[in-house]
């Protein structure tokens, strides 16, 4: 059960503590503007479902391309200036996944060592969510032929029919996966062990304790504790 009280102190973290900065502003807001527009997106398709009336098809597909921008800058930055490498699943996080699933059966071995800048469950996150967004914006693209807008006359007849039902539910079982995707994320964001994770998210820093604490130092090293 959550610990209103841990989650306070894990989030609010004695400010005079040394800093170690985790997250530069160009990723904590790309993070929030694509958590506002994937937000409006499922407001604005599954609100009419239960019956809320109001018109949604321009507000869905302007959050759309904002959503489709957003994924290519950050897409962009990733391959010039990111750690574009800390993202991605190797053997170290296979190794661990492995003792920690002999652990919990056996109750012996080797403990799972600590994680680098990101853990297994988040880099899998990461590319899950990516995956399901690939689909929802290629997709989404096409349906735009389908709408008036104030660049391009509708064309309902570019695709055959059947195509634009694969189209449909490829764009539908996206959202859908996008949706449960997202409880599970703010579920574990919000666990006692997680939530000074959402603190750095908003201001970039997390504290040097926290950062020895979680983070294998040989694995991740931010820029201001490299020799």
């Amino acid at each position: 059960m959550l610990n209103p009280r841990t989650i306070d102190a894990r989030f609010t973290r004695a400010p005079t503590e040394p800093r170690v900065a985790r997250h530069a502003l160009e990723e904590r807001l790309f993070h929030w503007i694509l958590a506002a527009s994937i937000l409006v997106l499922i407001v604005s398709a599954f609100a009419p479902i239960f019956g809320w009336k109001f018109h949604w098809v321009a507000i869905h597909w302007i959050a759309g391309i904002v959503m489709t921008l957003v994924i290519l800058f950050h897409l962009g930055r990733a391959l010039v200036s990111l750690e574009f490498w800390s993202m991605m699943v190797d053997r170290i996080d296979l190794r661990d996944l492995w003792r920690g699933a002999v652990g919990q059966l056996s109750r012996r071995g080797p403990l799972p060592g600590k994680p680098g800048k990101y853990e297994l469950g988040q880099k899998l996150f990461h590319w899950g969510i990516a995956a399901v967004a690939v689909g929802l914006v290629a997709t989404g693209l096409l349906m735009l032929a389908k709408l008036d807008t104030p660049f391009w006359q509708r064309n309902p007849y570019w695709l055959s029919e059947t195509t634009w039902g694969i189209v449909y539910t490829i764009h539908g079982l996206c959202a859908t996966v996008t949706l449960a995707m997202i409880v599970v994320h703010v579920y574990f964001v919000l666990r006692p062990e997680h939530i000074h994770l959402l603190r750095t998210m908003v201001t970039g820093w997390e504290t040097r304790r926290e950062y020895l604490e979680d983070t294998d130092t040989s694995r991740w090293r931010p820029e201001e504790l490299k020799e």
